[in-house]
């Protein structure tokens, strides 16, 4: 077989990938400033709407990926949530209103959530049909989506705070344009094939394993800590610390400019050092995190402490998945559902959870809370058999 050429198609899914990443990014940071500021909802408030999107996002996900492996074009699917992704950014330029938002602003945002999952799917059955190398491919397409995370939230606290929240989501709107045109004109259309259930074992079985239970629900605290950290950071830094909006942007760009080189590097470990090793020094990193957000009030601070949120965050996203895979052998379908809705639940977990100590306590106790859900999650990590 010929050496397979890197050609035009593939870079456009690229460039698909890092369009949707920037206008996902371009929204998602600076969502819990915009409901507080802008919608003037309570902390409670905010905290639900994190979660009822989350739900949303699931349940809609869900429905569309079953359908479009059962049938029907992937592209226009493709298309269909990129152009809900439009909706959803022109309800939230225009709309003020909590109830609007959690309503008809959810349902659009649940189903343009499906947009990246479809995109790599459709990127995934292209490379399996044109002999391409797949797995170099998709790391190249998460590479450009993390990079599309490096830039995106600095640009999106610029926009908010400089132009107006209404200007920052016509932004984003533009960008889920431009996207869906590339996807409709340049992106090919593949025909599929049936598969074989590989994940027909109930996945209930999964719990009589110990191990899996355990990292199941350590994966969870992780997550939860991680997303309370995302939903609150922005209002803690403005409100209680006094420093300007734009720095959480700086944050959340840095932690993820640093997160790929640690995906890089913990992807190069993995076989020397073992799974669980490396998972253990990324939950430690986690803990070092918050307690150092904790400890150290002032903006030196909170960048440096970005380089163990990095390394907790990168080494968890990219051995997770790996080790559920390898604790439930033949059965990758279910193991990585189980790490995906760990994080899914950690997300609903995480915006009751936020929004409940803020509302009664203050953003500072949050971080508290994170730091006590890492440290639970280390000692159930140390429990996990390696493999």
């Amino acid at each position: 077989m010929h050496k397979p050429r890197f050609n035009s198609v593939f870079v456009v899914f690229l460039l698909c990938s890092f369009l949707t990443g920037i206008a996902g990014a371009l929204q998602n940071p600076t969502l819990s400033l915009f409901l507080t500021n802008e919608v003037h909802a309570k902390p409670i408030w905010v905290g639900l709407f994190y979660t009822v999107n989350a739900v949303a996002g699931i349940a809609v996900s869900f429905l569309l990926a079953k359908r479009s492996d059962n049938r029907g074009d992937r592209r226009k699917l493709l298309v269909f949530c990129t152009l809900m992704a439009i909706g959803n950014s022109v309800v939230f330029a225009f709309s003020r209103d909590y109830l609007v938002l959690i309503t008809l602003g959810v349902l659009l945002a649940a189903m343009a959530s499906a947009a990246m999952p479809q995109l790599f799917a459709l990127a995934r059955e292209y490379a399996d049909r044109s002999a391409k190398e797949v797995v170099m491919f998709s790391s190249m397409m998460r590479a450009t989506l993390s990079l599309a995370w490096v830039l995106g939230p600095p640009l999106a606290f610029v926009l908010a705070t400089q132009y107006g929240f209404t200007f920052m989501y016509l932004s984003a709107m533009g960008v889920f344009v431009l996207s869906a045109l590339m996807v409709w004109f340049f992106l090919p259309s593949v025909a599929r094939v049936e598969q074989p259930l590989d994940n027909a074992v109930p996945p209930v079985s999964a719990w009589k394993n110990k191990n899996v239970r355990l990292l199941f629900f350590a994966s969870l605290l992780m997550w939860t800590a991680n997303t309370m950290y995302l939903i609150d950071m922005p209002l803690h830094i403005v409100h209680d610390m006094g420093l300007p909006e734009g720095l959480a942007g700086i944050l959340m760009g840095t932690a993820a400019g640093i997160e790929i080189p640690a995906m890089l590097i913990a992807g190069y470990l993995v076989k020397r050092l073992g799974k669980k090793r490396l998972m253990l020094f990324a939950v430690f990193s986690g803990v070092l995190f918050y307690a150092g957000i904790i400890a150290f009030q002032f903006k030196t601070a909170l960048l440096l402490m970005q380089l163990f949120n990095a390394m907790f965050i990168g080494i968890v996203a990219a051995i997770g998945m790996l080790y559920f895979q390898d604790l439930m052998p033949g059965r990758a379908g279910s193991a990585t559902t189980l790490f995906t809705n760990s994080i899914s639940t950690g997300v609903i977990l995480a915006g009751v959870l936020q929004g409940s100590i803020v509302q009664y306590f203050s953003h500072y106790q949050v971080y508290w809370a994170a730091l006590a859900l890492c440290s639970l999650s280390l000692v159930m990590m140390f429990r996990v058999k390696d493999v």
